[in-house]
């Protein structure tokens, strides 16, 4: 068969990932960032324990608008990372695996990120 005439194999500009394996590797990113994450938190408790100098300049780091979104991407990480492990936990349980089922219960993930990351970080501004 000449080289013109073989059919092109997919890639990304013509395969479509279904949402379930997107979400599986989202998943697996969130969970890198929150180990990333875990050093951000361990400054802080570092700097907590060394006093107020060190503590007044990580509140300024985290307090600048790239520190907020930091902050805010750490969250909506955990928030994803939380609810998607509940839903791992459900197909353990042997529940939910059919297509239909994981296809509504992959939207139901987005939302609860959505809707509790707005839940906390509302709470977190307005008090």
């Amino acid at each position: 068969m000449p080289a013109d005439q073989r059919p092109l194999s997919p890639h990304l500009q013509v395969y479509r990932l279904p949402l379930v394996v997107l979400m599986s590797i989202i998943h697996r990113g969130t969970g890198v960032a929150l180990a990333a994450g875990l050093l951000l938190w361990a400054w802080w408790l570092a700097a907590t324990a060394a006093g107020p100098g060190a503590y007044s300049i990580v509140q300024a780091v985290m307090g600048s608008i790239l520190g907020r979104l930091v902050l805010l991407g750490f969250s909506v990480a955990l928030f994803y990372h939380l609810s998607n492990g509940i839903r791992h936990l459900t197909w353990d349980a042997g529940r939910g695996l059919d297509l239909s089922r994981a296809r509504r219960s992959g939207r139901l993930v987005i939302v609860a990120t959505i809707l509790l990351t707005v839940a906390v970080w509302a709470a977190v501004l307005i008090r």
